[in-house]
């Protein structure tokens, strides 16, 4: 099982920031993989597991913007498409290739 969470926190002040930061720095100490800046992935045990960690995951969740924690199973996670860009930089348009679509 994996806990998803996606966030999107503001960051126009120096308190903003550092609330940012912070929030960042509990997701990575606390055992968080990122899988992009601002979606992280965590392996858990049980739903006993995901539960506890929901409830830290509500105690350091910064005032101002959005978090949003999703439950995964493991095929769910496994069974995700990665999409990577395969255009040469600088290229646009439906001249080039589009996106390539990899699967686990």
């Amino acid at each position: 099982m994996r806990l998803l969470v996606m966030f999107d926190l503001p960051t126009k002040t120096k308190r903003d920031k550092d609330r940012y930061i912070r929030f960042k720095r509990f997701l990575e100490d606390d055992g968080y993989m990122r899988e992009q800046n601002s979606i992280y992935t965590r392996s858990l045990l049980s739903r006993s597991s995901a539960a506890a960690h929901r409830d830290r995951l509500r105690d350091h969740i910064p005032p101002a913007g959005s978090v949003v924690a999703i439950e995964l199973t493991e095929k769910q996670y496994v069974d995700r498409e990665i999409l990577v860009e395969t255009r040469p930089e600088g290229r646009t348009g439906m001249d080039c290739a589009g996106q390539l679509f990899l699967e686990f």
